[in-house]
């Protein structure tokens, strides 16, 4: 049995500055229909910036959460722009530098509901070069050393999705 869902019909039920949220109808492969919410997100970029022995990192507030957490730098792709360039420009506007980037991967947050995926980037050979900040984000840069933030990974200290596996990845490419 083939396991495709065939979109009947859509509406947006939702239009956001960030997300946008689609009600579909789709034909199942049994032949019934079944209803999907889906959040649309045009992607976004987390970078694992490598200072020396240090990885860079932001602490911020996440009012979804109701708390602060501790995050690789990273942001949403704008349109038309390519991720690696969001990349460069989200790193100088979070942390103050820019460094040559290396693509680690691509990953989907929640496939069962939404459509965004986040590409992951290690930044290496640092240098000062700031942009100014977005006017509604609130930063702390931290320097973290790299056995500090593994442990932090593997101790559940640190829980943020793209920020795990991205600090894994670079720690294998790195290796």
């Amino acid at each position: 049995m083939e396991l495709k869902e065939k979109c009947i019909s859509q509406e947006i039920i939702y239009k956001g500055k960030i997300i946008n949220v689609r009600l579909d109808t789709v034909l199942l492969p049994n032949g019934r229909t079944a209803t999907r919410e889906v959040v649309h997100h045009p992607g976004a970029v987390g970078i694992i910036a490598c200072l020396g022995e240090h990885i860079l990192m932001v602490r911020q507030y996440r009012y979804a959460l109701a708390k602060e957490t501790l995050e690789i730098p990273a942001g949403k792709i704008d349109p038309g722009e390519k991720p690696e360039k969001c990349a460069v420009r989200e790193l100088r506007e979070e942390t103050g530098y820019e460094g040559n980037m290396q693509f680690l991967g691509v990953f989907h947050t929640s496939p069962g509901f939404a459509d965004e995926i986040i590409y992951l980037y290690l930044a290496t050979n640092l240098k000062w070069s700031p942009l100014k900040a977005d006017e509604d984000e609130f930063l702390g840069v931290i320097k973290v050393p790299w056995a500090e933030a593994v442990r932090m990974v593997t101790t559940n200290q640190i829980q943020d999705a793209k920020s795990v596996l991205g600090i894994l990845l670079a720690q294998k490419v790195l290796a």
